[in-house]
């Protein structure tokens, strides 16, 4: 087998924690950029325009970020710790554990984060060829979707190798939330009697 410095053979616990880490830095961010933006209404934005002397050139407008609060984020937290122990699973302390003990508990958090992936979203590659293909990003290309790497140098196009096709939501439908429901716990304390 030929070592490949760029995309893995296999899916190893390493990588299966770091992209439970990918993951969970994801949802932390979701929360923590839930901060609300009070945006200016228009007649405000005259007024406040009207006091500024006239040669001075207008700045381009900022755009605003979208804020969203953290219940759906913490909603898909317990949804993972539900169905796939993911929290238990980051929090466990894995110096003691051998590979093989590591990778018995790695398939239930797989498991458990398929089945909700696939209840939950509909996702598709945002690119169709295959990984470790030549392709071109011509002018114009859309940079949320392709993100270039290594020596970006001038301007497109852009010629390199796929090394990830990405990910995109076609579809993203959690379930409702009770009334009364208190989405920062995550999972309750199970007591038994």
């Amino acid at each position: 087998m030929e070592f490949n410095p760029v995309m893995p053979a296999t899916i190893d616990v390493l990588h299966l924690i770091l992209g439970a880490v990918a993951l969970i830095l994801l949802v932390v961010a979701v929360i923590r950029g839930s901060g609300k933006k009070v945006a200016v209404s228009e007649p405000e934005a005259v007024v406040a325009s009207e006091h500024k002397p006239a040669q001075s050139p207008q700045p381009e407008p900022q755009p605003t970020l979208k804020s969203k609060d953290p219940e759906s984020a913490l909603q898909l937290l317990g949804l993972l710790q539900q169905e796939a122990r993911f929290i238990d699973f980051l929090n466990e302390d894995l110096t003691g554990f051998s590979d093989a003990e590591i990778g018995a508990v790695s398939r239930v958090v797989h498991e458990g984060s398929k089945k909700l992936l696939d209840q939950y979203f509909v996702l598709e590659p945002v690119r169709s060829e295959d990984e470790e293909s030549r392709v071109t990003l011509e002018a114009g290309f859309n940079p949320a979707e392709n993100r270039v790497t290594g020596n970006v140098v001038g301007e497109p196009p852009f010629n390199g190798v796929l090394v990830h096709r990405g990910w995109r939501a076609l579809k993203s439908e959690l379930p409702k939330l009770a009334q009364g429901h208190d989405p920062r716990i995550i999972a309750p304390a199970e007591v038994e009697l």
